[in-house]
């Protein structure tokens, strides 16, 4: 196949949008799980500096996505940073760093099944739903079968049924911020008299504390390249695919600013209201309750649900499509690279990315562990993965400027370089000081990162072709 053929939308069918592509990284991202999670470890690690916290992570993923987006600008591929390694450090680097994020990516999905039931059993404890004792382990298998079907129809299917829930939920996340904002100033809340603005600002932490709450806050953004896995289903992929990329990391970190500067207040700046902040379950049931009803808590937590299911749309669409990739490009089952000629949706590899995943978080499932460990497990040996994944895609943008014939300034390598530094950071603040078994994820993510370049260093014939494959790419 060509790669003008490649790089063609089906045939018969309307391209893939900006929009459309963006609410594939967004989806993945899962604004509301993020909103009602992530934010509970920062208030623990820098009181009501959240808010300030997430500011600083929205600053060091930009620096993260801008290495995507300056080479997406100039290569059309579906395996992200697969290509933007092998293209610009070479095809063993290339393969090492798309094995690193075809493991974010099997992870993700698994933990992201784990987020369904999590939220599941949620939704069933607001309505006052009997919950009985490992009922939980069938919401991966509906959520798989679920996503299968829609998965193999086509592209902009998943992608609008992505849109719809996460604008549900940026919705009724934002309504909730709105409505705390307004009674925290007109001072009718309970929990604070006042808005706090200090939220904002350092507080009295150190940037040693900022930093590390930060990296908790970075898992928010966790996936935003994944929309590059649909570059070869869009029109104009070299204008659609970095906007869609940076369009998902802005509307991602204004939105976590946003909501954290109203949890924070709603909770109440004070020392209960931090502790409240920290010691909460979900954030925005809680909340929820408090500011408009009941009722609300239940709609959050069916919301949340459904915003789970479509990052999980959006995990396993990404997934397949790395799955693909790499198999056109001579690793792994002939049946992973063939696609459908339609839709050009790989088949095979949609069967895989859904069956892994379930059979990965159901093993955990099956081994007495919970919902909520399941997830909290693989999207740390996710993240850690992905961490690696960033990495060599910030290697390969300073590599490309630094070239003789480079059409990008010289000076903008500071950008990839501060990435960098912070993703040692990141790395480094996830192998120090963490207890089991959070001290073995980090030999697990390494183990697996390992593998693949055990892989592409024992087979030269599987570097020689991937290498073949990706001179071909249209890089100007």
């Amino acid at each position: 196949m060509t790669t003008s053929a490649m790089n063609s939308p089906p045939t018969g069918r309307r391209a893939l949008s900006t929009w459309e592509v963006t609410a594939i990284s967004v989806g993945f991202m899962g604004p509301v799980m993020a909103m009602s999670l992530n934010g509970i470890g920062v208030a623990g690690l820098v009181g009501k500096s959240v808010p300030f916290a997430f500011a600083v992570a929205f600053a060091g993923t930009l620096f993260v996505a801008y290495a995507f987006v300056r080479l997406l600008q100039r290569v059309t591929h579906a395996g992200s940073v697969y290509a933007l390694a092998g293209i610009t450090i070479g095809p063993k680097s290339g393969f090492f760093s798309g094995f690193a994020l075809l493991g974010t990516y099997i992870f993700m999905t698994t933990c992201i099944l784990g987020a369904c039931s999590v939220f599941f059993e949620a939704m069933l404890q607001e309505l006052g739903a009997q919950n009985p004792s490992g009922t939980w382990l069938f919401i991966p298998i509906f959520v798989s079968a679920v996503g299968l079907y829609l998965n193999l129809r086509n592209s902009s299917a998943a992608a609008r049924v992505t849109l719809a829930i996460g604008l549900a939920g940026v919705a009724a996340m934002v309504a909730l911020s709105v409505a705390i904002l307004f009674k925290v100033t007109a001072g009718t809340s309970t929990a604070s008299s006042t808005l706090d603005f200090q939220t904002l600002t350092p507080a009295g932490n150190s940037w040693s504390a900022i930093m590390t709450a930060s990296v908790f806050a970075f898992l928010s953004w966790a996936g935003f390249e994944s929309g590059s896995s649909l570059g070869e289903e869009t029109a104009n992929p070299k204008r659609t695919v970095p906007r869609s990329l940076l369009l998902a990391v802005i509307i991602g970190g204004c939105l976590y600013v946003f909501v954290m500067f109203a949890q924070v207040n709603g909770f109440g700046t004070d020392e209960r209201g931090i502790t409240a902040f920290a010691e909460s379950s979900s954030t925005l049931t809680h909340l929820g309750s408090m500011y408009i009803g009941q009722w609300f808590s239940v709609l959050i937590s069916v919301i949340a649900f459904a915003v789970a299911f479509g990052a999980f749309l959006s995990s396993s669409t990404a997934t397949s499509r790395l799955l693909h990739t790499l198999a056109r490009d001579g690793f792994g089952p002939s049946a992973f690279a063939e696609r459908d000629s339609k839709t050009l949706i790989p088949k095979s590899a949609v069967w895989a990315t859904n069956l892994i995943g379930l059979i990965f978080a159901l093993a955990l499932g099956v081994a007495g562990r919970s919902s909520v460990e399941i997830y909290y497990w693989y999207a740390t040996i996710a993240t850690l993965c992905m961490v690696v994944a960033y990495a060599m895609a910030s290697v390969g943008a300073i590599r490309f400027i630094m070239k003789k014939d480079s059409s990008i300034p010289r000076w903008e390598t500071i950008f990839p370089l501060l990435a960098l530094g912070y993703l040692v950071y990141v790395y480094f603040i996830q192998v120090v000081g963490q207890e089991a078994p959070y001290s073995h994820f980090p030999w697990i993510s390494g183990i697996w990162c390992l593998l693949g370049l055990i892989i592409v260093l024992a087979n030269p014939n599987l570097a020689n072709q991937i290498g073949q494959k990706l001179t071909k790419e249209d890089i100007q």
